[in-house]
């Protein structure tokens, strides 16, 4: 029946302190929705807006607030941060000897969420929706690739779409069907106590305390309180499966409850008297990653999943039920729900034992402090490249992307390995001097950066399917040379980037294709459903096949030609292109004159048979000219200083080549036809809303200062413009660089318009990094191209003298 799974259990607590952006906007929305739902439908919700403390121990909890707390105001939600007298003032029950400092959201409320979905359920009854109570689904039809019908214990319903919203139940219902759809996650016990009233009830409008460093809630419930949290040592549960038609509550545990139980007694000492009613004990869905599963299946046209709440269903609710409405409704979200995209998972997180261990170390990340850069420990070492036990060796410190292990940095021998694994702050991390030299390697010699987690596809045909196909995919031409590398972007008919990509043409007929290591579902699915359905034409998922060494620097011509015995220099092998080389004893080596950072060098695909033996030839030949190993923070810090913009953090489905400095990577002039097409025109000639910019930090202080690292807001003259998508420390500058977008929103109407060059030059720029404001200098251009700009137009000048 409706509300009988863990919404009937569910505390009730609607919270917009968020630190994912989609996230917090979902849970505004649902908070607004919610606040009306009792005018609109005449059911009783029980909405009460009490507003929300949450408290600060230590000074990096209260940093991690401020952050959130910056991303709440300039969204204009209400919010700041207070002393602990203040929370005193609010809340007179609240031990607050032990905080630093909390941060007050006003209007965070309380629904009854079984009331909040009658609500729904009778609006949409209304409507003529039809609601079926006690129907099982058996499964899913799908033919040719899309939904068809649903098998239920009453009949077959024909549907074009369908929608998973089983909670703890859509793994199992994923994969009843003829294709599965893997949904990843798995439930744990959650716990919260029932105390009867107090002796003088509390009132009904005391804020919700929410005590990430207790690792408790507590909120009012009829007079009496309700409170509970996320234990260190969670229980899963229903890893075999075990459906169950409606949920009852689970077996009391005291014991476990304990430590909770405590927490609660310090932050209210005065309940030490108090009289519980119950201990209640309800199963509770959690993720591999922490965020909600949204979105299209990339196998099943059709069949839309929205689960795995993390036990903040009613927060998110409203505002998810409007993104996936919309994303049927109009075949994509009005927003960028990329973050909780089902398709950011493959296959390999649906096994159970990986989801039993990594929800384990989820439930208590939901109030552990989460600093930049900070990784899970569960089910790794998943996917590895060939060489990882030889990196491994070195001192290579590891960091996981889409399961696929890859390097953060080398300690070098001798250093304090602990100290540099548990070093996690918001300050000047400890990795800093060790990514300064591998950067300086980079730049004066040659590194060596294992990339083979990226996704590799190759696309070919028998005649020419393949370029034609990709020609109306792809913004830029790619009916160039064989031999030749483009950059590009693979758009939607928005002109917004789906992937970012680079493409080698092989020969005639064939495709190489290197997208980012977290495209490998999105892309295959997108390619999937645009590609013609041709048996002439074969698309193919090469990831695995081939380990990627990446040398970068000044000396990787050197080493790479008398390896090869081939001449490597830019005349002979120029830059953007692809040829089949031997490297030592190694035939068929696909080498790239490209790096992914702006610096010379190149990467190698080599056949993963043969990696161990390339990668030690390179390193043997290496030695003399100061070869060493690099990491992916080298690789970052280059690249952003660079202003090279990378898919996932900087683009998203909602960014055009337009609006980052692109055009030159489209083929807007050369009268072919491709997607996203029209908006690119359009924005050619009525200019763009938003523009890819580099601030260069001015007053900041590295060894001292808060650092920036992403979704900092960007101010101009004062006023909210927009926010970072990425920042690093730029060794070469010696300066912290931001990338973000800036808009351009009147000040009267908050109604965005034309962002122009002068717009963006005539500014005054500040970032603010957890409330404190620093300045910054704008560029829409990157240092190393103004210099080389320079210095073409002067040996122009030189050469037309010299003829004259």
């Amino acid at each position: 029946r409706l509300a009988a799974g863990t919404t009937r259990f569910c505390a009730g607590i609607v919270s917009t302190a968020r630190p994912v952006s989609i996230e917090l906007k979902m849970a505004h929305y649902s908070n607004k929705l919610y606040q009306q739902l009792e005018q609109e439908t005449g059911v009783q919700t029980g909405y009460m807006k009490t507003g929300s403390i949450s408290l600060a121990q230590t000074q990096d909890r209260l940093i991690s607030l401020k952050r959130i707390a910056s991303s709440l105001n300039v969204m204009g939600i209400p919010c700041e941060i207070i002393s602990p007298k203040k929370v005193l003032q609010l809340h007179p029950l609240i031990n607050i000897h032990d905080l630093v400092g909390a941060m007050y959201v006003p209007e965070d409320a309380l629904v009854s969420s079984a009331n909040v979905s009658l609500a729904l359920a009778t609006a949409a009854s209304r409507n003529g929706v039809q609601i079926h109570e006690r129907t099982s689904v058996s499964h899913v039809t799908i033919q040719k690739g899309r939904v068809t019908g649903v098998e239920t214990d009453r009949g077959r319903i024909q549907c074009e779409y369908f929608v998973n919203c089983a909670g703890q139940w859509a793994y199992e219902l994923g994969h009843s069907g003829e294709e599965p759809v893997h949904i990843p996650l798995h439930a744990c016990e959650h716990f919260y106590l029932l105390t009867h009233p107090l002796q003088e009830p509390l009132s009904s409008s005391l804020p919700t305390i929410v005590d990430p460093d207790g690792r408790i809630y507590i909120r009012n419930w009829q007079g009496g309180i309700l409170s509970g949290g996320f234990e260190k040592n969670p229980k899963p549960l229903f890893t075999e499966g075990r459906n169950q038609l409606e949920i009852q509550n689970l077996q009391e545990d005291w014991d476990h409850f304990g430590p909770l139980l405590s927490a609660l007694l310090r932050r209210m000492p005065g309940l030490e008297a108090l009289q519980i009613m119950q201990l209640v004990n309800c199963p509770e869905s959690f993720t591999p990653d922490m965020r909600c599963i949204m979105g299209e299946s990339p196998t099943a046209r059709g069949y839309f999943v929205l689960a795995g709440m993390n036990s903040a269903g009613i927060s998110y609710g409203g505002g998810a039920g409007k993104y996936l409405a919309e994303w049927i409704v109009n075949g994509y979200p009005s927003q960028n729900v990329w973050p909780l995209d089902l398709k950011r998972f493959g296959t390999l997180q649906s096994s159970r034992t990986f989801l039993r261990h990594r929800v384990m170390e989820v439930m208590p990340l939901m109030c552990d402090l989460k600093v930049p850069r900070w990784d899970f420990q569960t089910g790794r070492q998943l996917r590895t490249s060939p060489l990882y036990d030889r990196l491994d060796a070195q001192g290579a410190r590891w960091m996981e992307k889409h399961g696929f292990e890859r390097v953060k940095y080398f300690v070098p021998p001798g250093s304090d390995l602990l100290d540099l694994d548990h070093s996690k702050t918001f300050y000047k991390p400890d990795w800093f001097d060790i990514v300064g030299s591998e950067v300086k390697c980079c730049k004066e010699a040659v590194c060596v950066i294992d990339m083979s987690s990226f996704t590799k596809f190759e696309i070919s045909s028998t005649g020419d399917q393949a370029l034609e196909s990709l020609q109306y995919l792809f913004s830029n031409d790619l009916d160039v040379p064989v031999g030749h590398v483009v950059h590009t972007g693979m758009l939607n008919e928005k002109g917004g980037y789906e992937n970012d990509c680079s493409i080698a043409r092989l020969s005639k007929r064939s495709f190489f294709m290197i997208s980012p290591t977290d495209q490998q579902v999105h892309c295959w699915a997108w390619l999937k459903n645009h590609l013609p359905d041709d048996s002439n034409l074969v698309l193919e998922d090469v990831t695995w096949k081939y380990t990627a060494l990446n040398l970068i620097g000044p000396r990787a011509v050197d080493v790479l030609s008398e390896l090869s015995y081939a001449p490597m220099t830019a005349e002979h092998f120029p830059s953007l292109f692809c040829k089949e080389m031997s490297v030592g004893y190694a035939n068929g080596i696909r080498v790239m004159s490209i790096t992914h950072t702006g610096e010379p060098g190149f990467v190698l695909y080599i056949p993963i048979e043969y990696a161990l033996h390339v990668y030690n030839e390179v390193m043997n030949m290496g030695q003399k000219y100061g070869i060493r190993n690099a990491g992916y923070y080298a690789l970052r810090s280059l690249r952003i200083e660079k202003f090279f913009a990378f898919w996932g953090q900087d683009l998203d489905a909602f960014t055009t080549p337009m609006e980052c400095g692109r055009e030159f990577q489209v083929k807007l002039d050369k009268g072919m036809q491709f997607l996203g097409q029209e908006v690119l025109l359009d924005q050619k000639q009525n200019g763009v809303y938003k523009r890819f910019t580099m601030f260069i930090l001015e007053d900041h202080d590295t060894d001292m200062d808060l650092w920036p690292w992403w979704g900092e807001p960007i101010f101009r003259n004062g006023h909210y413009v927009g926010k970072t998508t990425s920042s690093a420390y730029s060794y070469t500058l010696e300066r912290h660089v931001c990338l973000g977008f800036v808009h351009n929103f009147d000040e009267k109407t908050g109604e965005e318009l034309v962002v122009t060059t002068d717009f963006i030059n005539q500014g005054e720029y500040e970032i603010d990094i957890a409330g404190q404001r620093f300045q910054a200098k704008a560029k829409l251009y990157p240092f190393s191209s103004l210099f080389t700009q320079r210095r073409r137009k002067d040996e122009v000048e030189l050469s037309g003298y010299q003829r004259e």
